[in-house]
C-alpha cells in the first residue's frame, strides 16, 4: 500500500511504502530570507511532513540539497547544524543546481524510515 500526503495535481508532498518516507523536494515559502532563514524555513517543512508519516529527523535515511548557489554551502550548513540530530546525521549530497524559482536558495529532499 502506499499512501500519499498532500496531493495535488502535478505531485505530492509525501509518500509512504514499506515503512519508507519519501518527501518531495522542500523550499522555503519567504524568498526574502538570507540562506540561514531559508534553510530553517525548509528544515521546518521538513519536520511537520515527517510528522505526518510518523517518524522524525532522528530517522533519515538520505538528505539531498540543492542550492542555487554554493557559495551558500557555509550559512546552510549553520542551518543544518542547528537543526540535525546529535548522533543521527544521515548521509548527504550538497551540489549547486539552478532551482525553479529564482528566489528560492535552497531545496532539500529527504528518504527516511517510519
Amino acid at each position: 500500500m502506499i499512501q500519499r500526503f498532500d496531493v495535488g495535481p502535478r505531485m505530492s508532498e509525501l509518500a509512504v511504502h514499506n515503512g519508507v518516507a519519501y518527501l518531495a523536494g522542500q523550499v522555503p515559502e519567504d524568498t526574502s530570507l538570507d540562506i540561514v532563514g531559508q534553510t530553517s524555513q525548509v528544515l521546518e517543512a521538513i519536520d511537520a511532513l515527517l510528522a505526518q508519516a510518523g517518524t522524525d529527523k532522528t530517522r533519515i535515511l538520505r538528505a539531498q540539497i540543492y542550492l542555487a548557489d554554493i557559495a551558500d554551502f557555509a550559512g546552510m550548513n549553520q542551518a543544518w547544524d542547528a537543526w540535525v540530530a546529535a548522533g543521527h546525521t544521515p548521509p548527504r549530497a550538497t551540489v549547486q543546481a539552478p532551482l525553479a524559482n529564482p528566489g528560492w536558495k535552497v531545496e532539500i529532499v529527504v528518504t527516511a524510515a517510519v
